[in-house]
């Protein structure tokens, strides 16, 4: 059975750098639509185009899980609708799911954003204090039982299932 990687972070929590080690170790794909954000447009948002690029690798990803290959998403997941979705998404194409959750302390975060831009300009997205709290108080942390991938939340009551709610939430997730 395959299985996707689910990685759920906050910015400067070791989302990526834990990815590229999963998918080395399991010769899984990495999906990081960071890694595809800045060289098209050199931004971390740009007018809905992430929602864009995470619904193709999705898409991508699901094709690669039914041929046999392990998927790495490295995504952030910050809600627990995205994470129930992606679980359910991986069930639909015969995989298991490893949700996989990266806490980190505020100074932490704060130390990392700076040593990574400071390091790495081109390859990561300049952060505001601002950006970070809010970050912080929109991120839904993992509870226990959603860790222990015993349960598998129901669609919010507009959309028929998880593929109809990611379609929607990834405009262009087929």
């Amino acid at each position: 059975m395959t299985t996707l990687f689910l990685l759920v972070g906050l910015p400067g929590a070791g989302k990526t750098t834990k990815a590229r080690r999963l998918a080395e170790e399991h010769r899984a794909i990495r999906l990081s639509p960071d890694e595809w954000m800045l060289p098209l447009f050199g931004l971390a948002e740009a007018e809905g185009k992430r929602d864009v690029i995470e619904g193709r690798l999705l898409s991508l990803g699901l094709q690669a899980l039914r041929a046999g290959t392990d998927v790495v998403v490295d995504f952030g997941c910050w809600g627990r609708d995205e994470r129930s979705a992606i679980r359910w998404l991986a069930a639909s194409a015969g995989a298991s799911c490893r949700l996989l959750y990266l806490p980190v302390d505020l100074d932490t975060q704060r130390a990392r954003i700076a040593q990574r831009w400071a390091a790495a300009p081109d390859e990561t997205f300049p952060m505001t204090e601002a950006d970070i709290l809010d970050g912080r108080t929109h991120f839904e942390e993992p509870d226990a039982v959603e860790l222990a991938g015993h349960h598998l939340d129901a669609p919010p009551p507009a959309w028929p299932d998880w593929h109809a709610w990611a379609a929607d939430r990834w405009p262009s997730f087929t």
